[in-house]
Parts: structure tokens; C-alpha cells; sequence
């Protein structure tokens, strides 16, 4: 009677030199899994990539619409920075520039403001000027927070040789002349009393500073924008909290001496 040995051996092929045929049900060397089907060791699904590695093919209108007005105004701006360094277009007016750019500082604002509270003997101008140096240090500290949150940084074509900087001086949103610039217009029309000339005078100073920022590369145009509208509404607050003889007698004894 045959061995089960030798009746695998028959119907196996017989010899040891036939080539043996694999059945459907086997399978052969494993083919590498395709990315979609790639599991990780312990049988689990591979995790999913970051979100930024992802491809969005379906971007938010709001995106869209951001991204666009960005790109206009870095381009707009470059446009504009005619007097950016002394060889673009108007090159030659960059000394008038930063002139212009000096008297909406902050430090002359500043002391100037301060001498003149050292000199005054009127209570009235006295109150004037108190709260004027309250709205600069005030424009001085609001514009410092925002640009350290925001920390948009200068345009490319900016050169770094402005009139006393500090640290958060290197970020561009928002420009603090222009507010600076938009405070002290409120500020002077709301408490002095001028002539028209002199009141337009004071305006034009405004948007020329305030121009003469993206002139020169230190600023975006939204930076400029953003500015102008801060420091409107900087005055606002500062008229909230105007300070007076009533509710700041410390500080008008102080000065009165």
C-alpha cells in the first residue's frame, strides 16, 4: 500500500527538480501597501498628516479675499515707496522726507509737551498740556502693545536708519506717527483756538506725515490706515478721561508748584 508520502510526492509532481505551482488561496511575498492602506505596527491606521501639510482645495472666500487685499497692498506700497532709498524716483526728496518724519516723533511731541508744562503759569494751559502728555504717553503705550502682538514686520524695501528707535520699532502695524499724527490734530483743533489757515495747516501736516510713511518704505499702506484710525480714536478716550483739577488734584498741585 502506498505512504501518504509518496502519494503527496505524485500529485505534487513527483521530483524534487519539478517546479511547484502556487494554489489561488496562497500568497505570494508581500507587495508594499499603498499609502492609503499603510498601517502602523501595532495594526492601527496611520495617523493623519498636520493640517498644514494638507492640500486645500477648497479655500474660504474670507481667505481669498484676505490673501488678495494683502498682496494689493504690498504691492500698492512698494509702488508708493517712491523716496524708499536715494535711488528711486524721488530719492532726492528723502531729506525732506525724514525731516517730515522727525516732527511727528514721538520724543519731541514729548518734550516739547513736558517744557512747556514747566513753563506755563496759566491753570488753563496747564490742563491743556497735562493732557496732552497723557494722550502721547498713551499713543506711545497702545501703539507699542499692538505692534508687539501683531509683529507684521517692516517692508523689505524699508532701510533701518529712523529717528530713534526702540525694540518694537523693527514691527510695521500700525504706524505709530500716524497716529500720533491723528491724535494730535484732534487734539490741537479740539483745544486751541487758530485761525483756518493755521487749522488747515494742521490737517494737511496730518496726511502729510502720514503719507510721507509709506514715501519713505517705513510703513504698508494698512499700517498708515490702521494709524489714523487708532489714534481717532485714541482722542476719544482721552476726552473720556480728561483730567482736571477735580478728579487729578494731585497732579495739578504737583505742576502748580
Amino acid at each position: 500500500m502506498p505512504s501518504p508520502r509518496s502519494s503527496r510526492e505524485r500529485r505534487g509532481g513527483g521530483g524534487a527538480g519539478r517546479p511547484e505551482f502556487l494554489s489561488l488561496n496562497q500568497r505570494g511575498p508581500a507587495a508594499p501597501d499603498s499609502p492609503s492602506r499603510r498601517r502602523e505596527p501595532g495594526g492601527a491606521a496611520a495617523a493623519p498628516l498636520p493640517e498644514e501639510d494638507c492640500m486645500k482645495l477648497n479655500p474660504s472666500f474670507v481667505g481669498i479675499a484676505l490673501s488678495s487685499l494683502l498682496a494689493i497692498d504690498l504691492w500698492a506700497s512698494k509702488r508708493l515707496g517712491v523716496c524708499a532709498g536715494e535711488g528711486s524716483a524721488w530719492g532726492s526728496a528723502r531729506p525732506l522726507m525724514k525731516v517730515i518724519e522727525v516732527s511727528g516723533h514721538g520724543i519731541p511731541w514729548l518734550l516739547g509737551t513736558f517744557y512747556g508744562l514747566c513753563q506755563s503759569d496759566s491753570s488753563a494751559a496747564r490742563e491743556v498740556l497735562l493732557n496732552l502728555l497723557f494722550a502721547l504717553l498713551l499713543d506711545l503705550v497702545m501703539v507699542a502693545v499692538v505692534k508687539g502682538l501683531v509683529k507684521r514686520p517692516r517692508p523689505t524695501h524699508n532701510k533701518m536708519d529712523m529717528f530713534v528707535t526702540i525694540s518694537v520699532d523693527k514691527y510695521s502695524f500700525p504706524s505709530g506717527h500716524a497716529t500720533r499724527a491723528a491724535l494730535v490734530c484732534r487734539f490741537v483743533l479740539r483745544h486751541l483756538v487758530l485761525a483756518v489757515p493755521l487749522r488747515v495747516l494742521v490737517v494737511l501736516w496730518a496726511l502729510i506725515v502720514s503719507i510721507s510713511r509709506v514715501m519713505l518704505g517705513r510703513h504698508n499702506m494698512t499700517d498708515v490706515l490702521f494709524g489714523l484710525v487708532l489714534g481717532y480714536a485714541l482722542y476719544s478716550v482721552v476726552e473720556h478721561c480728561w483730567l482736571s483739577p477735580l478728579n487729578a488734584p494731585v497732579l495739578f498741585a504737583f505742576w502748580g508748584h
